[in-house]
């Protein structure tokens, strides 16, 4: 699990545009996990430069995951 909650140096450039230069501020990428490997992962993103990533969203991101890992699980 990475959280990412401000535009800095730490944050992953999951999105790449002509400029290069950073559009979003604040990320959660979770990890789906199925059988025990990692098949892919959930991301979310925001450009909102006030908007901070806190438990609500670490929370909707972790049930997306934990639904698409039960669904590749089948």
């Amino acid at each position: 699990m990475y959280t990412s909650k401000e535009n800095d140096e730490i944050s992953l450039p999951i999105v790449q545009n002509d400029s290069r230069e950073r559009m979003h501020n604040s990320q959660v990428v979770y990890p789906i996990i199925s059988d025990g490997d990692c098949i892919g992962s959930v991301i979310l993103i925001s450009k909102d430069q006030g908007n901070n990533m806190g438990d609500m969203e670490l929370k909707v991101v972790q049930s997306a995951a934990g639904f698409l890992s039960s669904q590749m699980g089948i």
